[in-house]
This record gives structure tokens, C-alpha cells and sequence, in this order.
């Protein structure tokens, strides 16, 4: 029987070692994907580390993953996908179809939701076996390299803008501008916000500049955030994507009446906001998840169109515990990915 490669960690905050396994078959409603490129996103760490209930080890984490399909398990041939199709699969990677809010259409916060590293084996693999609800197409026109982050990071951040209050002309600010910020930008320009970029340090203002920002706030300098948003007319809508609870507060004085937050910075550390803040101009927190393969599919189908891409690094698969150490220093080029060609 022929045999895949897995980058895997065997223990709580292991080292990421290499092993061979028996490429298996798709069982009934799953497909089998062979991997081209896959994403490193900051919460792989909570698979790597054993973060998260239920994470099992050896772990293969990953996913943002994109490839082909392989081969077809039972129950899914009428499913629209056929052997050579490209693919991807993001966070989602699958769902119950029972609990209720699968049983409501709301298949990304479904109560046993299929996260690929999490549920099975990810995609710091040569081959994946995934659910074939979990599937997006990739466009033509887009490499695996750049579809694989737009299934988590691409997803999140655009979702997380079309499905904002703002409307186009609306002020809206993107906080951060890292792997998930400096797409966020990109899609709030295409959508035709008046795109607001804020990040740490005055050098960052071409950068932001570069990827179509209308504005530039600085949030080291003397001028306060808020004073800074408020100044422009106040924000209908930021979109929170740094991992830092002050950072995210920061920006809460700058909304407009009736604006919103859109959380997607994963940090534990809680919000210091008062119920004053949000009650005085009604005001709303929403934290955003990412969202299901028919958004995925929406993100890639809109980043081909506006020429959106990811800012990547591609390594092999042998150096996923380098590149793992990269993404966790913040010393990659926005999105690390792994490649198997």
C-alpha cells in the first residue's frame, strides 16, 4: 500500500517530527485530498500545545488547506465534485447537521464543529481525509498557496466586513496589520469603505498606504486612537484584528453612534469596556467567527475578482517546525504556509 508524509507533534508542545502512514480510503460522505499547500495560523497552537478538550496526540495540525481531490468516498458522487477538482478546506471543516444550530443554517458555530487538526488529522500532511461539506472550490486564476490562507484568515476578516452594519462611503477601521489585518484592509477598500488603517509605529503608514488605505492612525502616538477615528467622523465599523485586548478597547471611543466592533483577534485577556460606553451611543461588541465553505467560497470567488492575495512565505513540508516557530515570533511575511511539491 503506498504511504503519505505528516509533519506531527506527539506530545503537549512537542517538536514537529515526520512520519510515513498508509494513505487510507475516504469512508462514506468524506474525500480524499491531496494536500498542495497548507496555511499556519496562530491557533494551531492550540492543537500543537493541547489547548483545546478532546486534542488528541500524536496531532497534524493545519487548517487552511488547499489541494485536490483524490478520491470520492460512498454518498458523495452527486455532491458536484469529481477526482482532480481544487479545493480547500478552512476551519470549517465540516458539521454535525443536528445540533440546533446546524438545524438553524448556522453550520459555524454548530456545537461539534469539524475543525481539521482538532476533529481529524489537518493538513501539515501530504494527504487529507475531510468531510465533503467542508469543501470550497478554488477559482481559477488563485494558487493553492494563496487559497489555503483565505480559507481561515481570508474567510474571517471578509466575512466579518459583508456581514457589518457599515455601508459603502461608511468610515470603517481595520486594527492591525498582520496576517489577518492586512487583508481585512484589502477587502475594506474593495468594498467600498473609507478604509481606516491602524498599527503601531509611524513606519507603517506607506505599507498601509500600499494596501489601499484612505487613512493611517498610529496607535503609539500622542493622539489617542479614539480622538483619531473621531475626528474623521467616527467609525461605523472596526474590525479588531490584533490579538490585544488594550489595543481593541483602545478603539471603542471612536465609533460612531450606533457602530460596531467586530472582535476576530483571539485573545484571552477580557475587553475593558463599560456598560456607559455602549449604552450612551448604542453601540455593539460582535465577536466573528470565520464561516462555513459557501463563505469560503464567496471570499476566493471576491479576492479573484478584486486581485486580492495574501501575503505569503512558502516553505516545505520538512520545515513545518521552523516555519511553526516563525508565525509564533512574528517574524513571517503575514502567512506562513507549507508546501508538498
Amino acid at each position: 500500500m503506498s504511504t503519505y508524509r505528516v509533519a506531527q507533534v506527539t506530545e503537549p508542545g512537542g517538536a514537529f517530527e515526520l512520519a510515513e502512514r498508509e494513505v487510507p480510503p475516504p469512508g462514506p460522505g468524506q474525500v480524499r485530498i491531496a494536500v498542495e499547500a497548507c496555511g499556519i495560523c496562530h491557533s494551531d497552537a492550540l492543537f500543537v500545545n493541547g489547548g483545546l478538550p478532546g486534542v488528541t496526540f500524536p496531532v497534524v495540525a493545519g487548517h487552511e488547506i488547499a489541494g485536490r481531490v483524490e478520491e470520492l468516498g460512498e454518498g458523495t458522487q452527486d455532491r458536484g465534485y469529481r477526482a482532480g477538482d481544487r479545493v480547500v478546506v478552512g476551519w470549517f471543516g465540516g458539521s454535525c447537521g443536528h445540533c440546533r444550530p446546524c438545524r438553524q443554517g448556522d453550520f459555524i458555530v454548530c456545537t461539534r464543529l469539524k475543525v481539521p487538526g482538532w476533529a481529524y488529522d489537518g493538513g501539515f500532511a501530504e494527504r487529507v481525509i475531510a468531510p465533503v461539506d467542508a469543501l470550497a472550490r478554488i477559482p481559477e486564476g488563485v494558487s493553492a498557496s494563496d487559497a489555503g490562507p483565505m480559507a481561515c484568515a481570508g474567510v474571517t476578516t471578509y466575512n466579518g466586513l459583508r456581514r457589518s452594519s457599515a455601508r459603502p462611503g461608511d468610515l470603517v477601521a481595520v486594527l492591525g496589520l498582520g496576517g489577518l489585518g492586512h487583508l481585512g484592509v484589502q477587502y475594506a477598500v474593495a468594498m467600498g469603505f473609507e478604509t481606516v488603517a491602524i498599527a503601531r509605529g509611524a513606519e507603517k503608514a506607506d505599507f498601509a498606504k500600499r494596501l489601499g488605505a484612505h487613512h493611517y492612525v498610529d496607535s503609539t502616538a500622542e493622539t489617542s486612537v479614539a480622538e483619531a477615528l473621531r475626528s474623521l467622523g467616527g467609525a461605523k465599523a472596526v474590525l479588531a484584528t490584533a490579538g490585544s485586548s488594550a489595543a481593541i478597547t483602545a478603539t471603542v471611543d471612536g465609533l460612531a453612534p450606533r457602530g460596531e466592533l467586530i472582535v476576530i483577534g483571539a485573545t484571552p485577556e477580557p475587553l475593558g469596556i463599560s456598560p456607559v460606553q455602549l449604552i450612551m451611543t448604542g453601540l455593539v461588541v460582535r465577536g466573528h467567527p470565520s464561516g462555513t465553505a459557501q463563505d469560503v467560497e464567496d471570499t476566493l470567488a471576491f479576492s479573484a475578482l478584486q486581485g486580492i492575495r495574501p501575503m505569503t512565505e512558502t516553505v516545505p513540508l520538512e520545515q513545518a517546525g521552523e516555519a511553526y516557530e516563525k508565525m509564533l515570533s512574528g517574524a513571517a511575511r503575514f502567512r506562513m504556509v507549507l508546501t508538498t511539491g
